[in-house]
């Protein structure tokens, strides 16, 4: 980082000849006008950058608000959404190191353009399959449907289904099976979440470099404080679109939605998820306009053109070239850069604070990207609350609670004036609590839904055989039921009936929504004699406690998040104080890079495959075939979401110790050079307060990855 020329001179006299500061003889009229024209250019920048971390944090935000629903439509399992949730990561794994590398030499605001361009056309790619796929068909029995024929839901004898019902069925399941034998439409979401990844490479890398090179020192913390802000803005409208689009039925506008017999509140309802990115494309095809007409270079600030390092920084970066000192931002050829590759790669992992950050950082976040892609998963399944709710919830407590993390933890480092390791013990602090609150989750879970032959027995006792074998009883033998259905009913003892057939139903009155059966002969056996045996559509609510219990959650879930939060910033901070000025925008690069490619990709897939154990009954496709899971184990999954995430985290501790380790440890015996014969050592932690302020402007750079929806 840079700081003035006077306090330049006053720290390197002794040891560097300085240039004669040109400032003085300039003209104060020349200096004021150039000092509007940098302004007025980089506020230009600073607005259109802004606007673009919104619009790619609000694409971002969709994404994981839409995951269930994606799931739901193209009847896929957890693990595969997991994979096209990761190939954002791949689309940044393609091209970062070009990007932050090369990019940093070459037109900055049109390669940000043309980044908007390509991801928002892979937002639009992401919606293109509701427009090219059949509608969407789900498990209804056919006396729930509006029809005038009545049929028992206890088929004893296919006699009792009119032909012409069956015919009918019978060819609608044909078709279907035509139709997705001939495609595989969730790899449409794939690429277009591919495109999205390489569109938005550029964005965070070359923004920030170009706002910390042409804006003035004393601005540039509030500059970037700005964009910031947007970026966190942008997850609250993602999540609170996602809630809007999840009560709006996913054909609307396709089909007539009084035909529609399910509501938001089944675990087969499937909301506009497409609506989202048609929104999120149009608002990043707005945000990259500006950029085309922006400078390739704007006036440097008059105090910064001859500046070097900030005093605290450069006491830790060892200065073997003083040539590495020359501006990145130099004309030089391609051929030039590349040669210069290996050695500034070389460079970089030869610095064992940044390497053992980047393994506490890699380990970290495949614990948040986990938790944070199946968490609207885990508050439906284990707390019973619809898509909508659970995204409104997500977008309107948990991401304020992470801005107001990061938030704090700048204020903190700014007003006790910590040091790089003070900065190491609040990063380590912070995650330490966290993951200690994340513990207290483990009993704030809800009971099993009592699922007569999943989880109960059909006599209301615990299930303890395979449940295959235990959907049938002798309640339901005489009937010709089907174990792959799920058409959940709600029997009057508070049992879940996996179907109205293998309730042993005899009868129903009513259609759609409003079906009611009756004579159930499985619900019987725990009725009394004088009662009707009867059941209404869909599954039955949760145990009383459990509203209860996910409030505790909630609360505690809003603790935990700012409390992982506040180290986001000292943590970042720590990092770019031990990278040379020269490699900053290639750091963080790399940075990226492996936190994509280690966590951002294989984490959604494992923590995918992971939950996909906790299933207890899957359903089935059209043709044949596993699809996506209707219910799970909810103890199970408790354990094993939170557990992984947990273990993840705990890991990550050991790796931050093993920094703060590092610089204990580096930290006397430089300190004993310094104060001998004056040289500079590498990695000094132990400065003086005062030299905090002379590099204020490290704060602007509090870019944690995806931080906006690390929850």
């Amino acid at each position: 980082m840079e700081i003035s020329s006077k306090e330049n001179t006053q720290y390197f006299s002794s040891n560097t000849i300085l240039p004669v500061d040109r400032s003085s003889f300039k003209s104060e009229s020349s200096a004021s006008k150039e000092k509007q024209s940098c302004c007025g250019g980089i506020k230009i920048f600073l607005g259109a950058l802004s606007f673009v971390y919104f619009a790619k944090a609000l694409s971002g935000s969709y994404l994981k608000s839409t995951i269930t629903q994606i799931e739901r439509r193209f009847d896929i399992p957890s693990s595969l959404v997991g994979v096209i949730d990761g190939s954002f990561e791949i689309g940044n794994l393609l091209t970062i190191i070009l990007v932050s590398y090369f990019g940093a030499k070459l037109h900055r605001p049109r390669i940000i353009g043309a980044g908007c361009l390509i991801m928002s056309a892979g937002t639009f790619l992401i919606a293109m399959p509701q427009f090219f796929m059949g509608r969407y068909r789900y498990e209804r029995f056919p006396s729930t449907m509006n029809s005038t024929v009545s049929i028992s839901p206890c088929l004893q004898d296919k006699s009792q289904t009119p032909l012409s019902v069956l015919e009918k069925s019978q060819a609608k399941i044909n078709a279907g099976c035509e139709k997705e034998a001939g495609s595989s439409m969730w790899i449409y979401v794939l690429l277009g979440n591919l495109l999205r990844g390489i569109g938005e490479t550029p964005i965070q890398p070359l923004g920030i470099t170009y706002i910390d090179d042409y804006a003035f020192e004393e601005d540039a913390a509030l500059y970037i404080g700005c964009v910031q802000t947007l970026a966190i803005i942008g997850p609250i409208f993602g999540f609170l679109l996602g809630s809007l689009c999840a009560k709006l039925y996913v054909d609307i506008g396709f089909v007539d939605l009084d035909s529609v017999t399910i509501t938001h509140k089944d675990v087969q309802w499937v909301g506009a998820w497409w609506l989202g990115y048609l929104i999120a494309g149009a608002i990043s095809v707005v945000a990259c306009i500006p950029f085309w007409f922006l400078p390739k270079h704007l006036p440097k600030p008059e105090g910064r053109k001859d500046s070097s390092t900030s005093s605290e920084q450069s006491k830790f970066i060892t200065e073997d070239n003083k040539e590495q000192h020359k501006s990145y931002q130099q004309q030089v050829k391609i051929g030039e850069m590349a040669k210069d590759f290996l050695p500034s790669l070389k460079n970089l992992f030869g610095n064992p604070v940044y390497v053992l950050y980047l393994c506490a950082s890699i380990l970290h976040f495949n614990s948040l990207i986990g938790m944070v892609t199946y968490k609207p998963k885990y508050i439906e399944q284990q707390y019973g609350q619809t898509s909508s709710k659970t995204n409104f919830v997500i977008g309107l407590i948990n991401i304020p609670a992470v801005a107001f993390g990061i938030f704090s933890g700048g204020l903190i480092m700014k007003k006790f004036r910590i040091s790089v390791l003070g900065a190491a013990k609040l990063s380590l602090g912070s995650s330490f609590f966290g993951y200690l609150l994340l513990l207290s989750l483990f009993a704030m879970g809800c009971e099993n839904s009592d699922v007569a032959g999943l989880t109960v027995s059909y006599r209301g006792t615990k299930q303890m055989s395979g449940y295959e074998q235990g959907l049938f009883s002798n309640c339901n033998s005489d009937c010709m039921c089907s174990q792959n259905d799920w058409d959940p009913i709600c029997g009057e003892n508070g049992i879940t009936y996996v179907s109205a057939c293998l309730a042993g139903c005899q009868a129903s009155n009513g259609s759609g929504k409003n079906t009611v059966f009756f004579n159930c002969s499985c619900v019987g056996i725990l009725e009394s004699p004088s009662r009707s045996s009867s059941a209404v559509m869909g599954p039955c609510q949760k145990g009383n406690e459990c509203p209860k219990m996910f409030l505790y959650f909630l609360v505690t879930s809003v603790i935990t998040s700012y409390t992982l939060s506040v180290g986001g910033t000292p943590g970042y901070i720590l990092l770019l104080r031990c990278i040379k000025p020269h490699l900053k925008s290639f750091a963080l690069g790399i940075y990226t890079l492996a936190v994509r490619v280690l966590a951002g990709i294989p984490a959604p897939v494992y923590f995918g495959v992971a939950i996909d154990t906790t299933c207890l009954k899957w359903g089935s496709k059209q043709c044949g075939g596993r699809g996506a899971c209707r219910l799970y184990h909810s103890s199970t999954l408790r354990y094993m979401y939170l557990g992984l995430t947990l273990v993840l985290g705990t890991m990550s501790i050991f790796f931050s110790i093993a920094v703060l380790w590092v610089l204990r440890t580096r930290s006397a015996p430089q300190d004993e050079t310094l104060s001998a014969n004056g040289e500079r050592g590498t990695c000094v932690t132990n400065s003086k307060k005062d030299n905090f302020f002379n590099s204020d402007h490290l704060i602007q750079t509090t870019y944690w990855p995806e931080k906006e929806t690390r929850l």
